[in-house]
This record gives structure tokens, C-alpha cells and sequence, in this order.
């Protein structure tokens, strides 16, 4: 994986990186591994968490730029 956008859904970015995975955790999402959280969109997850989707995309993927 080279991107991620808001639409993609977090078990497939947990899937292609699992070092994402910290920045779920940090945004409080801690169910990482229950289905409902995997099924969701990123976008989804950010408004329930209340974090702005396009920060937490812009950092993802600079974290996957960085590898």
C-alpha cells in the first residue's frame, strides 16, 4: 500500500501495514480487532472518535512514505 484515503476500510489498512495500527490506538480506538471496527471507513471512524479524518490521513501516509 502507497495511500490511504478516507473511504478506504480499516481492516484493509491494518491488513496492508500493521503499524497503522498505532494510530488508531492513539485516536482512541481500541477494539481494533472486533469486526465492526474492521468493517468500518476510516472517515466513519474519525467522526465517531471525533479526529479529522483528512489529519489522520495525511499522518498515515506519511508514516508509509517514511518506510
Amino acid at each position: 500500500m502507497t495511500e490511504v484515503t478516507k473511504d478506504m476500510i480499516i481492516g484493509d489498512i491494518l491488513d496492508a501495514d500493521v503499524g497503522t495500527a498505532k494510530f488508531f490506538l492513539e485516536m482512541g480506538m481500541h477494539c481494533l480487532g472486533c469486526p465492526s471496527a474492521r468493517g468500518e471507513s476510516l472517515e466513519m471512524a474519525c467522526q465517531v472518535h471525533g479526529v479529522d479524518a483528512d489529519d489522520l490521513v495525511a499522518d498515515i501516509n506519511a508514516y508509509l512514505a517514511s518506510k
